[in-house]
């Protein structure tokens, strides 16, 4: 069983719970060979048997504060222990009771067999004012002698001192299937630039059992001193198999603000419990002092001399981003003028060297729509080249360089020109992860010519009998002051164990105003039965020869200036009238539902009114609004659909009885006639029927509101 307790991981840039996480024991330094136990208190139970308290966790949650806490049952005696006679009970030194629950994973957990032991986990929810020092757990006997039919062992309190956190430089023992595993922080890289802290952490994972474990999905994050928590991306997780007596390191990376303080930072891990919906802590250790990086020059500002002038530039950050079956290195850079007059942009091109022997070819990338440089101003470029995904490094070293000649460095070529190296900036691999944009909170662009807002609205789930479409809806709001087009946009979905999902997406065509929106629709096709929980979305700008895509024929090759979102959960209930049922940016309402068979034709009757939302630009293709039609008796169903692309175009008077399409607006006596002679005559077995709203995408749908109905008889 793997030490847990109840974790929610989320980025703090959209924090909504603190938490409190807990060390896992037995601890140890790294050069001892034998684990120090560090349990809490003891209670026997019987003469040679006994339980052990091995850790207690507090956590607050959405919904409040939550306990867990494990004991170990010891069975040193010769026959059997059944733990069915037994229980744990959680109460705070005041005297109030909590009720406990099993982890779903120790619920068929009861016999004991004689000379060995058995760790449970119990979790409670708890006052939200409770501390930790203020629990107390206690082991009772059920005992039908008793008047309430049970009978106190003992109990234990949490000692005032007790403490839930690996200290820097000790070692933890996790169980992952059973088997033990040592876990230990190797080594705490942190640089800083501008805007974020840049952490590396290195966890080294020991198997110290007898059996080859995979280690599962762990979920990563960094808690600072202000109980802050940020998310950390791990690389070398997935699928990561350990035989016995075999170590193995994953890499860490993240981005937390820099008005952080950067002190007492922990690392926390935990895991996803997908039956109870929660993530479970499985150790939290308090890093070590940061370890100086040779070499490392992430944030730190250098200038060079053109024949233009001097240049400062500086490395903000060096990422590796999924595209298709490769990956792309970038190497974000500031080109400032520090001088007191303009400066034309100089013409850079440069290349990655890993190791110190593969050379990587790159682009330079201009994402801002400037010519020059005024006195003090700067600019964003992008340097970006392509490995395959399975490569690994350990050193990674930037050349900047300037090209003499006519021909820029950016696109496919550089033409007949003669490229000097002017810097170099050299690093370990500790790769920036992606910053994290929080659930409901958005991102600017600042890019000069292309100022605009992103974030994520809502997210849906479309299905058929093989897959599941997932799909995000980016809403993108104009800055500039002049009609802009969105710009072009690369998507992946990716999910909590590394797995990418590359992403479709729906671009606007239309030009938006200044301040308007336009709604993004993001998807991919995801296999039926794969967990989209914790799943993240990674948006970059599209990136074509070089240049930022425009128009519709460019087709992206790369991607800069990435950016993942948290996604929202999403909105599953389904309504239960068909009043103001959403389908953004529409919003529809329908009534006076009725139902006639004349002359052999059945006919479907009611009233609509469709609205949309103003200053708002969408991309409908291949979107429907599917009504479906079934009789309680399984007498008559059918379905039809309505496209909405149709909803704004006017064509005619759009309340004419003769059209058959869905409209903007109010509509009276809407009619679906549909041929049926031989339904007369089952009038008398017609049971109550039903009309339901899907939202049709692709030929997959998601059901947005039914709405049950007498034959014969109109709604209100």
């Amino acid at each position: 069983m793997i030490n847990k307790i109840h974790h929610k991981c989320v980025a703090t840039i959209a924090l909504s719970a603190l938490l409190t996480l807990g060390a896992i024991t037995p601890v140890w330094a790294d050069s001892s060979p034998s684990p120090l136990v560090l349990d809490v208190g003891k209670v026997n139970m019987t003469g040679s048997s006994y339980f052990t308290l091995k850790q207690i966790h507090l956590l607050q949650d959405p919904s409040g504060r939550l306990a867990t806490f494990t004991i170990t049952i010891h069975n040193e005696g010769s026959s059997e222990l059944q733990f069915i006679d037994y229980w744990a009970r959680l109460k705070s030194k005041s005297g109030n009771q909590f009720s406990v629950r099993l982890l779903p994973a120790d619920k068929d957990k009861n016999r004991v067999a004689p000379g060995s032991t058995t760790d449970i986990t119990f979790y409670a929810n708890v006052n939200t004012s409770t501390n930790l020092q203020d629990l107390v757990v206690q082991f009772i006997k059920w005992d039908f002698n008793q008047s309430n039919f049970e009978r106190v062992l003992g109990e234990i309190a949490i000692p005032d001192d007790y403490t839930d956190v690996t200290p820097a430089g000790l070692a933890s023992e996790i169980s992952v299937g059973g088997t033990n595993v040592k876990a230990s922080i190797k080594k705490f890289v942190s640089n800083k630039n501008e805007k974020y802290h840049v952490p590396t952490v290195y966890v080294s994972l020991e198997n110290v059992g007898s059996h080859t474990v995979t280690i599962p999905a762990y979920l990563f994050s960094i808690r600072t001193s202000e109980g802050l928590l940020y998310p950390m991306e791990a690389k070398g997780l997935k699928d990561l198999q350990i035989n016995p007596k075999e170590t193995k390191e994953i890499q860490l990376s993240g981005s937390i603000p820099v008005a952080v303080a950067a002190d007492a930072w922990q690392l926390a891990i935990a895991e996803t419990i997908p039956d109870l919906k929660l993530n479970v802590a499985v150790a939290n250790f308090q890093l070590p002092t940061v370890s100086q990086q040779e070499g490392g020059s992430v944030g730190k500002a250098y200038t060079f001399t053109s024949k233009s002038g001097v240049y400062t530039t500086q490395l903000n950050g060096l990422h590796r981003l999924p595209w298709e079956d490769q990956d792309l290195l970038t190497a974000d850079l500031t080109l400032s003028n520090s001088g007191e007059e303009s400066l034309p942009i100089p013409k850079l091109s440069g290349y990655f060297l890993l190791d110190g022997a593969v050379k990587i070819d790159a682009k330079l990338i201009q994402t801002a729509k400037v010519i020059g440089l005024g006195a003090g101003a700067s600019v964003n470029l992008q340097i970006a080249g392509k490995v395959p995904y399975t490569y690994e490094f350990s050193k990674i070293k930037l050349v900047l360089q300037e090209n003499e000649g006519e021909t820029a460095g950016t696109g496919t070529s550089t033409g007949s020109t003669t490229a000097t190296d002017v810097l170099e900036f050299s690093t370990q691999a500790e790769l920036q992860a992606i910053p994290f944009i929080g659930m409901g909170q958005f991102y600017t662009s600042n890019d000069i010519g292309r100022k605009a807002k992103y974030g994520v609205r809502s997210v849906s789930t479309y299905e058929d009998k093989t897959n599941i479409m997932y799909s995000a809806m980016v809403e993108a709001t104009n800055l500039e002051k002049r009609f802009t087009n969105v710009s072009k946009l690369v998507a992946n979905f990716r999910s909590s164990d590394g797995t990418v999902f590359p992403a479709n997406v729906v671009e606007v065509k239309n030009k938006i105003s200044p301040t308007g929106k336009a709604l993004l629709n993001v998807w991919a096709s995801v296999p039926k039965g794969f967990s989209t929980t914790n799943m993240n979305l990674l948006l970059g700008e599209a990136v074509t020869e070089g240049k930022l895509s425009e128009g519709e024929k460019s087709v992206p090759d790369s991607y800069v200036n990435p950016i993942a979102y948290w996604l929202p959960d999403e909105k599953t209930n389904v309504g239960t009238t068909l009043k103001n049922v959403d389908l953004f940016p529409y919003t529809i309402s329908i009534d006076k539902i009725g139902t006639s068979i004349s002359d052999g034709i059945f006919t479907l009757q009611f009233n609509y009114e469709l609205i949309k939302e103003k200053m708002t630009e969408i991309n409908t293709e291949g979107h429907n609004l599917l009504l479906v039609f079934e009789d309680g008796g399984g007498i008559k169903r059918f379905e039809k659909t309505f496209d909405f692309k149709d909803f704004d175009v006017i064509n005619g008077d759009s309340t004419a009885d003769q059209d058959v399409k869905i409209r903007l607006g109010k509509r009276d006596n809407f009619k679906i006639s549909i041929p049926d002679p031989g339904l007369i005559y089952n009038t008398k077995f017609l049971q109550k029927y039903s009309l339901s709203i899907y939202d049709e995408f692709q030929g997959q749908r998601k059901l947005l509101a039914t709405q049950k109905a007498d034959w014969f008889i109109t709604t209100d």
